[in-house]
């Protein structure tokens, strides 16, 4: 298999090195994609940032190859969905592309539930990440906010060169939860995306048009049951 990658930033470059014979073409402001270009590759990940999406959104499209987002602070297009099905293709748009989020999700979830026996609980979900990330709050801990499906405030700091934490903490007037992922490394996002990847090619059960990642992840740990 040959997976091509646009962007090669913090993250991007996770996945070059990672995939390593595995990898087609490196696709830049210096080397912009090209529709035939991409359909040269298996499959694309992707991690540019949001206001740089509309710039290749259409040439990914066209190209019908399976492609792997990692871009946040980007409103998707009410139509894309059905662009990519009659593109006859799979796409996955992750906020985050942590393999081990998809645990916290089932906590989060739980907790969602349990806490209404808790007197008063207050949600608060704060996130930390690199000086350089532009959106506020990030993508992930918003998600989060949606597992949740409950009022929270939500925080944001931006401090050195963070891979990114999230916290859950759920307060009473007796007792206090907290939740914590940290990424301790940004190869996890790139394992995760190549994963990603990987599935929208070899994978024969998923349909075509856009999965997220939980929902991916929900579907293939299903059939290994």
């Amino acid at each position: 298999m040959k997976i091509s990658v646009i962007g090669a930033g913090k993250t991007g470059s996770k996945v070059v090195e990672m995939l390593g014979d595995s990898l087609d073409q490196v696709f830049d402001g210096s080397n912009p994609p090209t529709v035939s270009k991409l359909k040269k590759s298996d499959a694309v990940i992707i991690f540019v940032p949001g206001d740089a999406v509309d710039e290749i959104l259409d040439i990914v499209v066209e190209s019908g190859i399976p492609a792997a987002w990692g871009s946040t602070g980007y409103n998707w297009p009410e139509d894309l969905n059905q662009r990519i099905i009659d593109a006859d293709s799979k796409w996955v748009i992750a906020t985050n592309f942590s393999l081990g989020m998809n645990v916290i999700r089932k906590c989060i979830q739980a907790i969602s539930v349990s806490s209404s026996i808790l007197k008063n609980p207050i949600f608060k979900i704060h996130e930390v990440h690199h000086v350089h990330k532009k959106d506020a709050p990030s993508g992930t801990a918003l998600t989060w906010k949606e597992w949740l499906d409950k009022e929270a405030d939500v925080t944001s700091a931006r401090e050195g060169d963070v891979n990114g934490i999230h916290e859950l903490r759920v307060t009473t007037s007796t007792e206090e939860l907290l939740l914590k992922h940290e990424a301790l490394d940004r190869s996890l996002f790139a394992e995760g995306a190549i994963w990603a990847a990987e599935q929208l090619v070899n994978n024969m059960t998923l349909s075509k048009g856009i999965h997220t990642f939980d929902a991916l992840f929900d579907q293939v740990t299903e059939e290994i049951k």
